[in-house]
Protein backbone atom coordinates (compact mmCIF):
# COMPACT_ATOMS: atom_id res chain seq x y z
CA UNK A 1 0.00 0.00 0.00
CA UNK A 2 1.21 3.56 -0.98
CA UNK A 3 2.23 6.17 1.72
CA UNK A 4 -0.88 8.12 2.62
CA UNK A 5 -0.15 12.13 2.19
CA UNK A 6 -3.40 13.33 5.04
CA UNK A 7 -2.09 16.68 2.95
CA UNK A 8 -4.05 15.50 -0.49
CA UNK A 9 -7.33 14.19 1.38
CA UNK A 10 -11.20 15.87 1.82
CA UNK A 11 -12.50 13.80 4.59
CA UNK A 12 -15.60 12.15 4.40
CA UNK A 13 -16.87 11.47 7.57
CA UNK A 14 -19.79 8.67 9.34
CA UNK A 15 -20.55 7.23 12.75
CA UNK A 16 -19.50 4.38 14.13
CA UNK A 17 -22.43 3.39 15.43
CA UNK A 18 -24.26 0.50 13.86
CA UNK A 19 -27.26 3.26 11.82
CA UNK A 20 -24.28 4.75 10.51
CA UNK A 21 -22.63 2.64 9.50
CA UNK A 22 -25.43 0.79 7.73
CA UNK A 23 -27.64 4.20 6.47
CA UNK A 24 -24.91 6.83 6.30
CA UNK A 25 -21.82 5.46 4.86
CA UNK A 26 -23.31 4.39 1.88
CA UNK A 27 -24.28 8.09 1.76
CA UNK A 28 -20.68 9.17 2.37
CA UNK A 29 -19.66 6.78 -0.19
CA UNK A 30 -22.14 8.59 -3.01
CA UNK A 31 -20.47 11.85 -1.68
CA UNK A 32 -16.93 10.86 -2.33
CA UNK A 33 -18.12 9.45 -6.05
CA UNK A 34 -19.33 12.89 -6.71
CA UNK A 35 -16.23 14.69 -4.83
CA UNK A 36 -13.83 12.37 -7.02
CA UNK A 37 -15.96 13.35 -10.25
CA UNK A 38 -15.68 16.88 -9.81
CA UNK A 39 -11.71 17.29 -8.94
CA UNK A 40 -11.27 15.79 -11.60
CA UNK A 41 -12.98 17.91 -13.69
CA UNK A 42 -11.62 21.07 -12.01
CA UNK A 43 -7.71 19.61 -11.74
CA UNK A 44 -7.46 16.82 -14.66
CA UNK A 45 -5.93 13.69 -14.03
CA UNK A 46 -3.01 13.01 -12.49
CA UNK A 47 0.00 11.89 -14.51
CA UNK A 48 0.93 8.41 -15.40
CA UNK A 49 1.79 6.56 -11.87
CA UNK A 50 1.11 9.73 -9.85
CA UNK A 51 -1.12 10.36 -7.04
CA UNK A 52 -4.49 12.41 -7.26
CA UNK A 53 -3.71 16.62 -6.27
CA UNK A 54 -6.84 15.53 -4.36
CA UNK A 55 -8.58 12.26 -3.01
CA UNK A 56 -11.57 11.84 -0.95
CA UNK A 57 -11.61 9.50 1.92
CA UNK A 58 -14.59 7.76 3.33
CA UNK A 59 -13.73 7.50 7.40
CA UNK A 60 -15.35 7.12 10.84
CA UNK A 61 -15.75 9.79 13.35
CA UNK A 62 -13.46 8.44 15.79
CA UNK A 63 -10.35 7.79 13.68
CA UNK A 64 -11.13 11.71 12.37
CA UNK A 65 -11.05 12.77 15.77
CA UNK A 66 -8.20 11.43 16.91
CA UNK A 67 -5.89 12.68 14.00
CA UNK A 68 -4.61 16.23 14.24
CA UNK A 69 -3.48 16.02 10.52
CA UNK A 70 -7.33 14.93 9.08
CA UNK A 71 -8.70 17.60 11.60
CA UNK A 72 -6.92 20.10 9.30
CA UNK A 73 -7.96 18.71 5.72
CA UNK A 74 -11.62 19.74 4.23
CA UNK A 75 -14.61 17.95 5.70
CA UNK A 76 -18.29 16.70 4.44
CA UNK A 77 -19.88 15.25 8.21
CA UNK A 78 -22.50 12.82 6.99
CA UNK A 79 -25.40 12.14 9.56
CA UNK A 80 -26.68 14.07 12.66
CA UNK A 81 -25.19 15.17 15.82
CA UNK A 82 -26.32 11.75 17.73
CA UNK A 83 -24.94 9.56 15.35
CA UNK A 84 -21.76 11.73 14.26
CA UNK A 85 -19.91 13.03 16.44
CA UNK A 86 -17.83 15.49 14.28
CA UNK A 87 -21.73 16.40 12.75
CA UNK A 88 -22.41 17.31 16.90
CA UNK A 89 -18.62 19.30 17.20
CA UNK A 90 -19.66 20.92 14.02
CA UNK A 91 -23.51 21.96 15.16
CA UNK A 92 -22.31 25.17 16.86
CA UNK A 93 -19.29 26.16 14.81
CA UNK A 94 -20.57 26.61 11.04
CA UNK A 95 -23.51 28.85 9.74
CA UNK A 96 -26.74 26.97 8.66
CA UNK A 97 -26.34 26.92 4.64
CA UNK A 98 -29.92 25.65 4.87
CA UNK A 99 -32.29 24.19 7.52
CA UNK A 100 -35.97 22.56 6.58
CA UNK A 101 -37.69 22.95 10.16
CA UNK A 102 -37.80 19.53 11.74
CA UNK A 103 -36.68 17.83 8.48
CA UNK A 104 -32.80 18.47 7.37
CA UNK A 105 -29.71 20.32 7.85
CA UNK A 106 -26.78 21.63 5.47
CA UNK A 107 -23.91 23.69 7.79
CA UNK A 108 -21.49 25.05 5.69
CA UNK A 109 -18.78 28.46 5.77
CA UNK A 110 -20.20 29.65 1.93
CA UNK A 111 -17.38 31.78 1.89
CA UNK A 112 -15.53 28.59 2.36
CA UNK A 113 -12.80 30.29 5.28
CA UNK A 114 -13.71 27.05 7.24
CA UNK A 115 -13.58 24.24 4.72
CA UNK A 116 -15.78 21.83 6.72
CA UNK A 117 -19.44 20.83 6.20
CA UNK A 118 -22.33 18.94 8.10
CA UNK A 119 -24.95 17.80 6.18
CA UNK A 120 -27.59 15.51 8.41
CA UNK A 121 -31.71 15.00 8.53
CA UNK A 122 -33.63 14.01 11.13
CA UNK A 123 -34.12 10.35 10.20
CA UNK A 124 -32.63 8.56 7.57
CA UNK A 125 -34.50 9.74 4.62
CA UNK A 126 -34.35 12.72 5.72
CA UNK A 127 -30.12 12.82 5.62
CA UNK A 128 -30.73 10.82 1.73
CA UNK A 129 -32.41 14.23 0.72
CA UNK A 130 -29.88 16.52 2.41
CA UNK A 131 -27.17 14.74 0.95
CA UNK A 132 -28.84 14.91 -2.52
CA UNK A 133 -29.45 18.62 -1.89
CA UNK A 134 -25.66 19.13 -0.69
CA UNK A 135 -24.67 17.48 -3.84
CA UNK A 136 -26.49 19.41 -6.18
CA UNK A 137 -26.33 23.10 -4.59
CA UNK A 138 -23.22 22.99 -2.64
CA UNK A 139 -20.87 20.33 -3.76
CA UNK A 140 -19.54 22.38 -6.10
CA UNK A 141 -18.72 25.75 -3.98
CA UNK A 142 -17.21 23.69 -1.71
CA UNK A 143 -14.69 21.72 -4.33
CA UNK A 144 -13.79 25.46 -6.06
CA UNK A 145 -13.22 26.88 -2.53
CA UNK A 146 -11.13 23.34 -1.62
CA UNK A 147 -9.27 23.34 -5.25
CA UNK A 148 -8.61 27.58 -4.92
CA UNK A 149 -6.68 27.08 -1.58
CA UNK A 150 -3.60 24.62 -3.83
CA UNK A 151 -3.12 27.99 -5.93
Amino acid sequence: MPDIDPDRLICIVVGVQLRAELGDRPLAYRIEQEVRTRLEAALGKPAEGEPPRLAPVVMSDVLYLNNDELQARPAVSVGGPAMNAVSAMLVDKLPTAVAVEDTLVIQMDLDMEDARCAVWGMNHLDTVRAVELFISKYLDPFITGVVRTLD
